[in-house]
C-alpha cells in the first residue's frame, strides 16, 4: 500500500490554492481524532504529533530539528523532548536517531497499537 503522502503529492499537483489569505496560503493540517481526543496525551505531545505531521505532508519526509519544533511550538526544547518521547511510548511515531549533531528521522504510524497489558 503505499504511504497516503504520496497521493497527496499526486493530488498537491492537479490543485492550486488561489489566495490572498496569509493563513490559507501557508496550507492546514489534520490531527486524526484519536489523537485530538486521547485523554492520555499530553497537548504537548499532540501539538508535537501535529507539527511532525505538517512537515511530512509537504514532501513526506519529516527530521525537523527539537530547536525548530520548539520554535513554533513556543516551547523549549526540553519540552520537546519529552513530548516526543511520549509519543515514541505509545508508539505513534518512530526515531531513527542518525547522530553528529544531523536531526533525527522521524516516522510517523498511523496504525494505532494498543498497549501491551501488563
Amino acid at each position: 500500500m503505499d504511504h497516503i503522502g504520496s497521493q497527496l503529492q499526486t493530488i498537491e499537483q492537479n490543485l492550486k490554492l488561489n489566495t490572498s489569505d496569509p493563513i490559507a496560503r501557508h496550507g492546514f493540517t489534520q490531527l486524526p481524532n484519536f489523537i485530538l481526543r486521547n485523554p492520555e496525551l499530553s497537548a504537548n505531545a499532540k501539538t508535537a504529533y501535529s507539527l511532525l505531521l505538517s512537515y511530512a505532508w509537504h514532501n513526506n519526509l519529516c527530521f525537523p530539528g527539537q530547536e525548530r519544533l520548539a520554535e513554533h511550538m513556543g516551547a523549549h526544547v526540553s519540552t520537546v523532548s519529552r513530548a516526543i518521547s511520549e509519543l515514541e511510548e505509545y508508539s505513534l511515531i518512530e526515531i531513527e536517531r542518525r547522530g553528529q549533531g544531523r536531526t533525527n528521522y522521524y516516522t510517523i504510524n498511523f496504525v494505532v497499537k494498543k498497549k501491551s497489558k501488563s
